[in-house]
């Protein structure tokens, strides 16, 4: 009895040891994923599983987001996972999305992870027009798109269409010009062809630097009414608080900067924002849902916190990132670099083949073109000697004919006539057969200089068959050295052992002088960084004063008449939120 009591306790324990799990689906903004969490788990337990498999040290600007009851939520990080409200079926899903944006990408922004999932996030909000972006804009941010997805421009492999079925304009912009998508491409295009030589990270690094300029990047808005009724939104940034009109969600009428706030209080669902100015009134605001505004709080406190964090110096774990960034683009950049001499001697090798061949061909051709030539010479001489050789026979033949006529001429003379009138005959015959024989003699005398002369014909053709094989010979022997030189140049395989040795000389040791010349080159960059943005923005007017003929004045949106008042008071994001702090 005892045993089995026993027996029954260690199976209970046992079945109590066992892990009770669920199913949980992430999606970031290029992949899903799927984990088995334990029901114990805690917000916290599930992010950091998270940010090690995408292996992401950055993870201050990220959460996991869920909607409930069309309300976006974030998976807190101290509260068990299943204790949220979320929905009951398996798997859980959660997207793993920026919850906090950084005040300047460039700086901020370590990882090449954190750089990418950040493009790929604002890149949407563009596209789905929840970040408003001008038409001139959009086109240049297309271009640095199309750079970080299909490297360089290259017109043999990006030909015509080749940006049929991408995704990169919103449809506000294309809907707002009578432009076809032959036309849209083309000027992409020739932006992108500007950004060669930029690596993906590059690319999507500049692709931020634009958009953080944007007015309602990083914004989330809010539906508030003041204490007055007033139905009035509320953005939440990295910069601070600021209180637009329903309408105007690109110019605040009230802003508040981080570092001049003193206090925010929220008690029954109203917020109030307390200046550090004293002189300046307290400002009160409420929303309808209670969701709402828990979501608003822990908004402002993760805000204010990285603000004031941006202010101090870099913690140990944030520099030491920054130190193997540095390291990691200081060895791209030698990589890079590099490649660049490996291609260049690549192309000058196939340059030098190409000449090469050419040249051969060349020789071949002209090698062609004189034995041609020497056939025929060759058959030109066998004419002239074959014509000789009748000549020369139809003279000998002649000079026969002649000799016989003289021989019947003295026969002639000898014979006797006995009559007058055969006398006569005779006499006549005799002339005639002199006459014969002059001709004869001058027919003959013609037919010898003819074969002389065919002779002489005969000299020159050979003497021009002579000149003839000469050259030949002459091309055959620049012909078997240009061969010779072509075998000696290298085949060019895929992996060019002969550039090994370049890359075994390189070596990465980041010793301080390095690091020291590197920073000379990030300063640098900064210096030309500010020239192009000059030459950027008259590219952006040219752009804009092009394609302004082929607007629809009647497409415009309350935002883009908005944007085009601000840009013609030259006002931007930064001086506007100056303006009305």
């Amino acid at each position: 009895m005892a045993g089995a009591i026993a027996s029954r306790m260690s199976f209970s324990s046992l079945k109590r040891k066992q892990p009770k799990t669920f199913t949980v689906r992430i999606a970031t903004m290029d992949a899903e994923m799927e984990f088995s969490c334990e029901v114990k788990w805690k917000g916290k337990d599930l992010f950091d599983l998270v940010c090690r498999t995408l292996g992401l040290r950055e993870t201050w600007f990220f959460g996991l987001q869920y909607t409930i009851k069309d309300t976006v939520a974030w998976l807190k990080m101290d509260k068990k996972v299943l204790d949220h409200d979320v929905p009951t079926e398996e798997p859980v899903t959660f997207h793993f999305l920026a919850k906090f944006y950084p005040e300047n990408a460039e700086e901020e922004l370590v990882q090449e992870i954190t750089q990418h999932l950040f493009f790929l996030q604002v890149k949407k909000q563009i596209l789905d027009e929840k970040i408003y972006c001008p038409p001139e804009a959009s086109v240049l941010l297309a271009s640095y798109a199309v750079q970080a997805k299909y490297g360089d421009y290259d017109p043999n492999v990006h030909k015509r269409g080749f940006l049929a079925q991408e995704e990169l304009l919103p449809k506000r912009v294309i809907n707002l010009y009578q432009m076809t998508p032959e036309m849209w491409e083309e000027r992409i295009t020739a932006w992108y062809a500007e950004h060669r030589g930029r690596a993906r990270d590059e690319a999507e690094m500049e692709y931020l630097k634009i958009a953080q300029d944007l007015e309602m990047y990083g914004v989330n808005y809010f539906a508030i009414r003041n204490k007055k009724g007033t139905e009035l939104l509320l953005g939440v940034d990295a910069l601070g608080l600021h209180i637009y009109d329903p309408d105007n969600r690109l110019t605040p009428k009230i802003s508040f900067p981080w570092n001049e706030i003193r206090n925010i209080s929220y008690s029954d669902k109203e917020f109030t924002i307390k200046p550090l100015d004293k002189k300046i009134d307290v400002f009160k605001f409420n929303s309808s849902k209670l969701r709402v505004n828990k979501l608003i709080l822990q908004l402002c406190i993760g805000n204010h916190d990285l603000f004031m964090r941006r202010r101090k110096a870099d913690s140990l774990e944030v520099q030491q990132m920054k130190a193997q960034a540095r390291e990691e683009k200081a060895r791209k950049q030698m990589e890079r670099q590099r490649l660049a001499r490996e291609k260049q001697m690549r192309e000058e090798a196939e340059r030098t083949r190409d000449e090469l061949e050419r040249r051969l061909m060349q020789l071949k051709e002209e090698a062609t073109m004189a034995n041609e030539a020497l056939m025929r010479s060759e058959e030109t001489a066998d004419l002239l000697a074959e014509k000789a050789q009748i000549t020369e026979e139809e003279a000998k033949l002649l000079a026969q004919k002649a000799a016989e006529a003289e021989q019947e001429m003295q026969r002639i003379k000898a014979t006797a006539i006995r009559t007058e009138e055969e006398k006569r005959l005779m006499e006549q015959k005799v002339l005639e057969a002199e006459m014969l024989a002059l001709k004869m003699a001058e027919e003959s005398e013609r037919r010898a200089k003819e074969a002389d002369q065919l002779k002489q014909d005969l000299q020159e053709a050979r003497e021009s068959e002579r000149r003839a094989k000469q050259k030949l010979l002459e091309i055959t022997s620049k012909s078997s050295y240009t061969q010779s030189v072509n075998s000696s140049t290298p085949a060019l395989p895929s992996d060019l052992p002969s550039f090994n040795l370049i890359s075994e000389s390189l070596s990465f040791d980041f010793k301080d002088t390095d690091m020291k010349r590197l920073s000379m080159e990030i300063e640098k960059e900064k210096v030309e960084y500010m020239e192009k943005s000059k030459h950027l923005q008259e590219q952006l007017n040219e752009l804009k004063t092009e394609i302004e003929a082929l607007k629809l004045k009647e497409r415009e949106t309350a935002l883009d008449i908005l944007h085009n008042e601000n840009a013609s008071r030259g006002n931007s994001k930064h001086n506007t939120i100056k303006k009305v702090s």
